[in-house]
């Protein structure tokens, strides 16, 4: 069974006891997080479409915060001498999905 869940703006796909990484959620590491109610869910085939949500309940516990990749950030202005480098390091909350229902 999975289901995809609106998690701090951002749809995911979400299974019971997998984890998933989420724009960084309040909490601490232990916490026992509330992800919303489901859009969608299929239960082996059955697929139930939410208009616009479903009374199906997402939670999970908050495993660690941790940071994304690098992403570096390059602007040039040609003949110019114009560079300029920066670099940005997303914070994420990394969930165990505990249970859909």
């Amino acid at each position: 069974m999975y289901a995809i869940v609106n998690i701090a703006g951002k749809q995911t796909k979400v299974e019971a006891n997998k984890f998933v990484y989420a724009h960084r959620l309040a909490g601490n590491v232990g916490d026992t997080v509330e992800l919303g109610k489901a859009l969608l869910t299929d239960d082996n085939g059955t697929l139930t479409i939410g208009a616009p949500e479903l009374d199906v309940t997402v939670s999970g516990t908050i495993l660690a915060h941790v940071k994304g990749d690098k992403v570096l950030v390059f602007k040039k202005k040609r003949r110019k001498g114009y560079k300029k480098l920066n670099g940005h390091r997303q914070q994420f909350t990394k969930v165990m999905i505990n249970s859909i229902g």
